[in-house]
């Protein structure tokens, strides 16, 4: 005798999407350039300006520029992960760095990681678009599932995250060991059918209109994404960061140069 047992929806008509290119993608703030030892310059430059941005990272900081191109050369500059270089349109300069990590066709999904944003770019809607044009790119080419992963003690990495209509999906402890210490993982996830209302909350903050002559935001990112998350993460419901605005009346773009590779 045979019993039924339950079964997730069948997906008539999908099929495995191709991989990302490493080209660039141009939005109205920012341009992404595949990763390459010419950027060494420019990005090095800025990250001096803040050592903390390499905390959460399994690599650097790197002592020299010579050193960062050696990097980019030997670890940045394959199919997965795939680094961008994220050039901010108003400086002209190159000032931070994200990428495509565990990208699994099969599967339908694909991750968002080693985003490291120096000083100048943070909290500029240069950050914020980079990382939306790579959600963006994603969801268009057909993946179902948009990772990120951070450390479980980076609260800025879990605001961002949450700020840009990801979904808490839990922790997973004792998940790594980076730079000898242990690493709980946060997980945060969107999903295909989240994708046009997140699109619509992307271009609405985005918007010029959306900022005032000093360059302020008027509608907050984070509201505007709050209705389209299935889960909210708990550790930020409470403490210092709840309902967290701009510090000096700029974009909320809180953290994301923290977030890291590892799931």
């Amino acid at each position: 005798m045979t019993q039924d047992l339950p079964l997730g929806a069948p997906l008539p008509g999908w099929s495995p999407p191709r991989r990302p290119d490493r080209d660039s993608l141009v939005g109205g703030y920012c341009r992404l350039e595949p990763l390459s030892r010419d950027h060494a310059a420019e990005l090095h430059a800025a990250q001096l300006i803040d050592g903390s941005i390499w905390t959460y990272l399994p690599y650097g900081p790197f002592p020299d520029e010579a050193a960062l191109a050696d990097w980019i050369a030997r670890d940045a500059s394959g199919a997965d992960p795939l680094f961008f270089a994220v050039r901010e349109a108003v400086s002209g300069r190159a000032l931070g760095v994200l990428s495509y990590l565990r990208i699994a066709p099969g599967a339908g999904s694909i991750e968002i990681g080693h985003v490291n944003f120096s000083a100048p770019l943070q909290r500029r809607p240069a950050a914020t678009e980079a990382v939306t044009l790579l959600i963006g790119r994603a969801f268009a080419l057909g993946y179902r599932r948009l990772e990120w992963k951070c450390n479980a003690l980076n609260r800025a990495s879990r605001r961002a995250a949450e700020r840009y209509g990801l979904s808490y999906e839990g922790v997973f402890r004792q998940a790594a060991v980076v730079k000898g210490r242990n690493r709980d993982t946060a997980w945060f996830a969107a999903i295909d059918a989240e994708w046009p209302a997140l699109k619509a909350a992307y271009e609405t903050w985005l918007d010029p209109a959306n900022f005032d002559a000093g360059g302020r935001q008027i509608v907050p990112l984070s509201e505007l994404t709050r209705p389209i998350l299935a889960a909210c993460d708990p550790a930020l419901a409470s403490g210092p960061e709840a309902g967290l605005a701009s510090r000096d009346g700029r974009p909320d773009n809180p953290g994301e140069h923290h977030q890291e590779d590892q799931g």
